[in-house]
């Protein structure tokens, strides 16, 4: 975790814990920094949500970007996975997409993506960190301040509505069936999928009903989306629709709602996928990537199927390098992110619709037969505040409970406890074939942790 860039990028309440000034000094860094690496002119794609401030924190890094030399490249109002793909096809130095995600319109956030479409890497992160701190050392000197572009080396902007055209473009040329005959659910939370998804999915013949999709710059998420998904849910089954999918505010991640109304959970994408994929013989590996936090149902039913999994922390980004390393072709999470590498380089919301979509009309069935094998167990997570979380966590009577819990359980659940990367909190979190045992074994160790004085009360 760095001083001001997580592990979604730096994010926090517009013009209180993230400024138009930290804007403007990222793009002085970045314009400068890949100005200087290049030795000449550098280029560097931009992308923004549906939030109020997104325009702000537009204009106030293209001045930053100009001010040092580098071109600024705008697509205007799209999404994180537009970004990550023309970044990588066009020959940029890097992209910014410029949102907060599933966090409320107040909130904002800068992602930096690497000229291959990835997540930046840690040692640019901590030079941009270094600048904003006034201590930057690079290139064998220090820079209290760096040098403005002068002359003809200060850079412009080019308006590049083209390059996320050509991103729908490569969404449909994905489509390798039809959808006409299907009625399809939209809810685009407000957010950068607003105009993308239906154009996407009326392309490839689909019948779509969209809802959500009259952003404002205050409603993005609000009751809206991945996050509030029971709206589509009322929306699916009383329009008698085959499916819906709920995009979250920078259109990273999926969720879905079966024709019977039922939430489809990254756990169920990467269930349906990773067997129809294994199916086809193009189960790469045969190994899905998973985070620590996927449910103990999708485990047993990939054993029953005969595929193996990988288990990351948590954060698509740590799922994305596992995959990477270890040439896997499918990974996410339960929220929604799901990565397919043949395809691209981040989790991408609307080419996963399209997959689900794909697989239910190549096999002819409905979206709640998909995924009847899949049993979904009870799950609790209770966090605790405690004073010291490796103390706690370490505790000899604690893993004692601990260990009581996966004795108990043996192969019928599950117990996790782990401690949060950002706040001073352990989180206990237990799946059972039932929510009495869940509440029943949090609990037992919860209440450990008490005892032995490790609480903040």
């Amino acid at each position: 975790m760095g001083r001001y860039f997580g592990t979604d990028g730096f994010r926090g309440e517009a013009n209180v814990t993230l400024n138009a000034d930290h804007a403007y000094k990222i793009g002085r860094f970045l314009g400068w920094y890949y100005s200087k690496l290049k030795n000449g002119e550098a280029k560097v794609v931009i992308g923004k949500d549906t939030r109020r401030s997104s325009y702000m924190f537009e204009y106030s890094l293209i001045a930053g970007l100009t001010a040092s030399g580098a071109d600024a490249y705008m697509l205007h109002v799209t999404t994180t996975p537009s970004v990550a793909y023309i970044a990588r096809v066009d020959d940029f130095d890097c992209g910014i997409m410029i949102s907060a995600s599933h966090n409320p319109y107040y909130d904002n956030g800068i992602k930096l993506i690497n000229s291959d479409g990835e997540k930046m890497d840690e040692t640019t992160i901590s030079y941009i960190e270094d600048y904003l701190d006034g201590k930057l050392e690079l290139f064998g000197q220090s820079w209290p301040e760096i040098p403005y572009a002068t002359k003809d080396k200060i850079g412009r902007t080019v308006d590049y509505v083209s390059g996320r055209n050509r991103y729908i473009g490569y969404l449909i040329s994905l489509g390798m069936y039809s959808f006409k005959g299907y009625r399809v659910g939209l809810d685009c939370a407000n957010g950068s999928s607003w105009q993308i998804a239906k154009a996407v999915f009326d392309a490839l013949g689909a019948k779509t009903y969209v809802i959500n999709a009259q952003p404002n710059g205050c409603n993005i998420n609000k009751d809206a989306g991945s996050t509030h998904i029971e709206g589509l849910q009322k929306f699916v089954v009383e329009n008698g629709l085959d499916i819906g999918f709920a995009y979250d505010g920078d259109a990273d991640r999926c969720l879905c709602v079966d024709e019977k109304g039922n939430v489809i959970t990254g756990d169920h994408i990467l269930y349906i996928y990773g067997k129809y994929m294994k199916e086809r013989g193009k189960l790469l590996t045969n190994t899905v990537v998973t985070t620590v936090m996927s449910n103990f149902g999708l485990y047993k039913a990939f054993d029953k199927a005969g595929i193996g999994y990988a288990k990351t922390a948590v954060g698509d980004k740590y799922v994305y390098e596992y995959m990477k390393e270890n040439g896997c072709r499918i990974g996410g999470e339960q929220s929604g992110h799901i990565i397919f590498t043949k395809y691209a380089s981040t989790g991408d919301g609307i080419l996963t619709s399209l997959k689900m979509m794909e697989v239910m009309v190549a096999k002819k069935m409905p979206m709640s037969k998909l995924h009847e094998d899949l049993k979904i167990y009870p799950q609790l997570l209770v966090n605790i505040k405690v004073k010291d979380k490796k103390l706690a966590q370490n505790d000899e009577d604690v893993q004692k409970a601990i260990h009581e819990v996966e004795e108990a359980l043996q192969d019928t659940g599950r117990i996790l406890v782990r401690e949060s990367g950002t706040e001073p909190l352990v989180r206990v979190m237990v799946e059972a074939e039932t929510h009495e045992e869940c509440e029943k074994y949090v609990y037992h160790v919860i209440d450990v942790i008490k005892a032995k004085g490790h609480e903040i009360v």
